[in-house]
């Protein structure tokens, strides 16, 4: 979420700011898809970042000890990985610092662990100007779910594409809330009846992305199934206050929860396209 907010502030700005501003964000290589699913079975490029953060570590705290032997240890793997970056993504073969990968290599062979110190500094800050280019925009792109292509299973309808779908159970939940407010009950309890259906289908269609089947239960959940439950009971009294009440707690558990952070994602990813 936090990195929602950050990035849309970044592409519309301030609306209380008192001059338009525009800010640029730097479409990452076009190889680096292929470092990403669905396009990469395995996730070998973040693994090559995750093994780059631990061996800086490595390096830094080697030095600090004075430990020359696995001082060069570690400086073999971090170089070893570090020019990987540019095999994988040729765009940023340039981009890589080897001067100072160079003299972290001597620093490491001859000893000098005040040299192998600063040495990793100036890498660490060539890393992290990098990060704050790119990361967060390879997340969204990459690391994000994508419902453009994306079916649902939505029973005797057969399989519908993700956003047409949403666009029919919103409509469903307004019908339901109009038929409610205009006391025409057998209209809100059909409208009710097909939400209630499609919420299903989607618990159901969880597991299409996320491989633990409890994660569907976990989205139509006791709290959610009691709100349902409450809602249709109020329809068929005629309750128009607990309707409307019970209809805003569906809205939030069954709606706005995923939404923060599948749909706002996704939307932002389409406006980086």
């Amino acid at each position: 979420m936090r990195l929602f907010f950050f990035l849309l502030c970044l592409l519309f700005g301030s609306a209380a700011a008192a001059t338009e501003q525009k800010t640029e964000l730097l479409q990452p290589p076009a190889s680096l898809e292929q470092w990403y699913k669905p396009a990469a079975k395995r996730q070998i490029w973040l693994h090559n970042m995750f093994k780059l953060r631990r061996e800086i570590q490595a390096i830094e705290e080697y030095a600090e000890l004075e430990d020359q032997a696995r001082l060069e240890k570690w400086t073999g793997r971090f170089l070893e990985h570090y020019r990987k970056i540019g095999d994988m993504v040729p765009e940023w073969k340039d981009e890589l610092d080897h001067q100072w990968a160079g003299r972290l290599a001597e620093a490491a062979s001859s000893g000098d662990f005040n040299a192998a110190a600063r040495a990793t500094r100036k890498l660490g800050r060539s890393c992290q100007g990098c990060h704050d280019d790119y990361r967060a925009v390879v997340a969204v792109l990459y690391r994000s779910p994508d419902f453009s292509q994306q079916t649902i299973d939505t029973g005797g309808e057969g399989k519908q594409k993700y956003k047409k779908y949403m666009e029919t159970l919103t409509r469903y939940l307004n019908r339901m809330k109009i038929a409610v407010e205009d006391q025409r009950t057998e209209a809100a309890l059909d409208a009710f009846g097909k939400l209630d259906a499609g919420i299903g289908h989607i618990a159901r269609d969880c597991v299409s992305c996320h491989k633990q089947p409890e994660i569907g239960q976990n989205y139509l959940n006791n709290d959610l199934r009691a709100s349902l439950q409450k809602l249709e009971t109020a329809i068929k009294a005629g309750d128009q206050r607990e309707a409307g009440m019970t209809l805003g707690e569906v809205a939030v558990t069954a709606c706005a929860r995923c939404h923060g952070t599948h749909r706002m994602l996704y939307d932002l990813k389409q406006e980086l396209k």
